[in-house]
């Protein structure tokens, strides 16, 4: 997805360079304009997400953060939207490629968990390293409104489904007690976790955007996308709160 992610940036500045201000617009833009004027935009899209994974609020369990490190989240979308009766509202549905991952160090206490497939169970005190890379097809579908003519903002819905996900780690430097806080205390030296299999297929969320429109066909775009349900299924023993994925884009767009 990376190698897709540099071709399609390099192709959209290309054909940027090409392009022109509105007030500029050449004979081979009548196409685009007349399109535009009937009410119908063509995207395509790509950007970076930076965000996480967490609970929400952060439980008393987790003391403090050593250590965070997005990752290189990639977003790749086509989009297509539709204005209402020559009016400044509209309608936007694409389908996105997009990976939403991380890696964070924290310090904890009292933190249950389980270790070693399963083998070991309890609660943890000290450190807690977990890497999480999901890849997701999305579709999401938006209300629009045009301010002006370069300034959209967006709001709505998406639908995710999990292509490819990864959630694995280490507990570190602590010791377990056994099933409670008052249980049989046994010293950690490293523990490894891994429940990738667990991971829940589908997600939903509202997204916000903003989108500001450079030249006649490159934009560039914001937008946030906060998950309404955790990506482990609800009641999941492994970790006894929702872990909402929450990411902000930042990229490009070249409208045809």
């Amino acid at each position: 997805m990376k190698k897709i992610f540099i071709a399609l940036l390099a192709t959209i500045f290309t054909f940027s360079a090409q392009a022109r201000p509105d007030k500029e617009l050449k004979d081979n833009d009548i196409n685009i304009v007349d399109a535009t004027q009937k009410g119908w935009n063509i995207r395509i899209g790509a950007g970076y997400l930076l965000g996480g994974t967490a609970p929400l609020p952060i439980p008393v369990e987790i003391r403090g953060i050593n250590g965070f490190n997005p990752g290189l989240n990639l977003s790749l979308e086509g989009s297509v939207e539709k204005k209402f009766n020559n009016t400044d509202w509209g309608l936007k549905f694409g389908v996105r490629f997009d990976t939403k991952g991380m890696t964070t160090d924290a310090k904890t206490k009292n933190y249950y968990m389980e270790v070693d497939g399963g083998k070991i169970k309890g609660v943890f005190t000290g450190n807690v390293k977990t890497h999480v890379n999901n890849t997701y097809l999305s579709v999401p579908v938006l209300a629009t409104y045009s301010i002006n003519n370069r300034w959209t903002v967006g709001a709505g819905l998406y639908a995710s489904y999990l292509l490819k996900g990864t959630f694995d780690g280490e507990a570190y430097n602590g010791y377990l007690r056994d099933q409670k806080p008052t249980g049989e205390k046994t010293e950690v030296g490293s523990a490894l976790y891994e429940f990738s299999n667990d991971l829940q297929k589908f997600h939903w969320g509202i997204q916000v955007e903003g989108e500001y429109k450079i030249y006649s066909h490159l934009a560039v775009f914001a937008n946030l996308q906060w998950g309404m349900n955790g990506i482990f299924p609800k009641g999941y023993s492994c970790v006894p709160f929702a872990l909402t994925p929450i990411y902000g884009t930042l990229g490009f767009n070249y409208i045809f």
